[in-house]
């Protein structure tokens, strides 16, 4: 009959769907990790300070634009010698003119609001690379900070599994009157710490996560975990190097934009006392005699009283000023570069120390007693304390390599460029 074959046919089918959509569901599961790259493109396409920085470039853009328009000209007429009594009742004795003015700006007045405006969008365009390096470098420590608290987790489960792979040993030495019972509440407790520990790490991989989620454009994590190389080796290049690097900041170029901007608006304000001369051309006509007349006149006022001291005083001191919060900028950035520097040498110390001699003495105890448990030469408290220290020695690997990356992430948001140790740091 042909029924068992269409059986086994349809089986093998259903198995390779299952085994497709398994392959799928993997693949859609990893293609939802989030790496370093892909959480920089999110945080500057998702950015709202980033927008708002392209907005204050079309604020800017507008203004430069408003700053080169010509004064507009101006139209009136007149009606004079009208609606009075006796021979000026109603308009037969009534002079009409129709005018028009212009005014002209002088001595280069609208050069220098031209000039401040084109310097307010150069301040603008280098304000928004500096949101742009902050956000990348905020960016990049929130990404560290989520594999780093992921792999403390990943510690704390492997000495929970050995602490679980304990309990079994225990017992049977408990049965054969080796050990007492109290051993086994003792690994109990033991395990719980570790388990509580581990609660409190989750709680601040949430917040992480979250913080990162929201870096990249979403209130909530949408993936699953991060995903990176978490090593570092070498070492940096001089402090040194990194000041010199630091004066091509944008927060630091800005300073030259608004010095510009700031002489520009001196140079209106010293321009603004000298006065501007209004042409003015009209027609008049004269009811009573029907004649008309061309009308011209020139005006130009007398700067005796207002001579706009104050603004030019104001002027002054912005420049004066200028000099001065570059100074303090700039002062201010060497103290976060020198503090991300000194966290970076020191945590590759205390990486080398606790890489070549504290884990590998510690695993090498651990493991060492752990033998010597099961023949009865070390006691339950050796054993305990031997995991804790690998677990420790672990955890405190796993946070120095956290403040190196975020002590590099800091100093590529400084100097506007990757940094790197002696050796290629690998993230």
């Amino acid at each position: 009959m042909p029924f068992p074959g269409m059986a086994a046919r349809a089986i093998c089918a259903a198995a390779l769907l299952a085994m497709s959509l398994h392959a799928v569901s993997v693949q859609s599961a990893a293609a939802q990790t989030l790496t370093m790259r892909e959480a920089l493109s999110r945080a500057l396409a998702a950015s709202p300070r980033l927008s708002a920085a392209d907005r204050d470039i079309g604020i800017a853009s507008g203004q430069r634009l408003q700053a080169g328009a010509l004064l507009n000209p101006e139209l009136s007429y007149e009606q004079d010698n009208s609606f009075g009594s006796g021979a000026y009742r109603g308009t037969r004795s009534a002079e009409t003119t129709l005018q028009i003015s212009q005014a002209f700006e002088w001595f280069g007045k609208r050069d220098a609001r031209v000039a401040a405006g084109q310097a307010g969008v150069r301040v603008a365009e280098i304000q928004r690379q500096a949101i742009r390096l902050e956000i990348l470098s905020e960016t990049a420590i929130a990404f560290v900070t989520v594999l780093a608290t992921q792999r403390r987790i990943q510690i704390l489960d492997d000495q929970v599994a050995a602490l679980d792979r304990l309990t079994p040993l225990l017992r049977r030495r408990v049965e054969a009157g080796a050990s007492s019972p109290a051993e086994t509440g003792r690994a109990e407790v033991a395990s719980a710490l570790v388990r509580a520990d581990r609660e409190r790490v989750k709680a601040t991989l949430a917040s992480a996560r979250r913080e990162l989620a929201v870096l990249t454009g979403n209130s909530s994590a949408k993936f699953p975990s991060v995903t990176g190389r978490f090593d570092a080796a070498g070492q940096p290049s001089s402090f040194q190097t990194v000041i010199s690097a630091i004066d091509a900041n944008p927060q630091l170029m800005r300073w030259t934009a608004v010095y510009a901007q700031r002489n520009s608006e001196l140079l209106l304000a010293r321009l603004k006392p000298y006065p501007d001369v209004r042409f003015s051309a009209g027609w008049r006509h004269f009811n009573d005699t029907q004649d008309d007349a061309i009308r011209l006149s020139v005006s130009v006022p007398i700067p005796v009283f207002d001579q706009n001291q104050g603004n030019i005083l104001s002027a002054q001191e912005s420049v004066a000023k200028t000099e001065a919060e570059r100074k303090a900028n700039r002062n201010a950035l060497l103290v976060i570069a020198g503090r991300a520097y000194d966290s970076l040498q020191g945590s590759l110390r205390e990486l080398s120390v606790l890489r070549e001699i504290a884990i590998t003495k510690a695993q090498e105890a651990a493991d060492e007693i752990a033998q010597g448990y099961s023949a009865g030469r070390f006691s339950l408290l050796e054993v305990l304390d031997a995991q804790a220290s690998v677990a420790q020695a672990r955890l405190r690997e796993q946070e120095a390599l956290q403040n190196i990356h975020v002590a590099i992430a800091t100093i590529e948001g400084l100097v506007g460029r990757p940094f790197t140790l002696a050796r290629e740091t690998a993230r």
